[in-house]
C-alpha cells in the first residue's frame, strides 16, 4: 500500500513508516528499553522522537501518531526515517543552525563597505563622529551598498571575513583640569 503525500507529491510505502528495532536484532530488546527510558526524558526533543518511535514500531501510522502526538506527519516521517538510518543517535538533536548561508555583502560590497567605514559618520546623516554597527548597517542600505537593511551582527562578520576586527568606539573622558595629565601619569618628563 502506498501513502500519497500531496503536499510534495511523494509516495511512501509503509516499510516508510514503520520503525525498524528488527534491524537491531542482538541489541533490539535493549534499545526498547532505552526508548522506553528516553519517554521520560527532561528534553522534549528526546521524549517527542521516543513516542514516536515507539508507536511507529507499535504499528501506528504516521498520520495516527502525528495526530497524537499534536504535530506534522513530515515531523513523524522524519523521526522514523532518521531512526532507521541512525539508531538511537537520532534521540539528539542536531543544530537548528542552518548548513548553508546567504552573505548579505558580496566582495564587491563588502569593500565599499569597509570604504563607508573610513569616512566621517556625520557625512552620512549620524550624529556621532564614530561608527556603532547599528550606524554601519543603516548607512550601507541608505547608500545601496545592501538591497535590504542588515543587522549590526552581519556588519561585524562581513568585517571578520575582511579580516577586520570591529570594536566599539570609546569616548574617552577628559577633565579640564589642568593638571589632570600630570596627575594621571600621562606626561612624561
Amino acid at each position: 500500500m502506498h501513502i500519497q503525500n500531496r503536499c510534495r507529491g511523494k509516495r511512501y510505502s509503509d516499510s516508510h513508516e514503520t520503525s525498524d528495532l528488527r534491524r537491531f536484532t542482538t541489541v533490539g530488546h535493549r534499545i526498547k528499553e532505552q526508548l522506553q527510558t528516553a519517554l521520560r526524558s527532561s528534553e522534549a526533543f528526546v521524549m517527542r522522537r521516543a513516542q514516536i518511535i515507539l508507536a511507529s514500531h507499535r504499528g501506528e501510522r504516521a498520520s495516527q501518531i502525528a495526530r497524537s502526538l499534536g504535530c506534522g506527519q513530515q515531523t513523524v516521517r522524519d523521526a522514523i526515517h532518521d531512526f532507521n538510518r541512525r539508531g538511537l543517535d537520532a534521540l539528539v538533536a542536531g543544530s537548528s543552525r542552518p548548513k548553508h548561508t546567504h552573505r548579505a555583502f558580496d566582495d564587491e560590497q563588502s569593500e565599499a563597505l569597509f570604504e563607508l567605514l573610513h569616512q566621517d559618520p556625520r557625512k552620512f546623516g549620524k550624529e556621532d563622529t564614530f561608527w556603532t554597527l547599528h550606524y554601519a548597517a543603516e548607512a550601507s542600505f541608505e547608500q545601496g551598498i545592501t538591497e535590504r537593511q542588515v543587522s549590526g551582527e552581519t556588519i561585524r562578520a562581513t568585517l571578520g571575513r575582511l579580516g577586520v576586527r570591529w570594536e566599539r568606539a570609546k569616548r574617552w573622558i577628559e577633565s579640564p583640569d589642568p593638571e589632570y595629565a600630570r596627575k594621571k601619569g600621562l606626561e612624561t618628563g
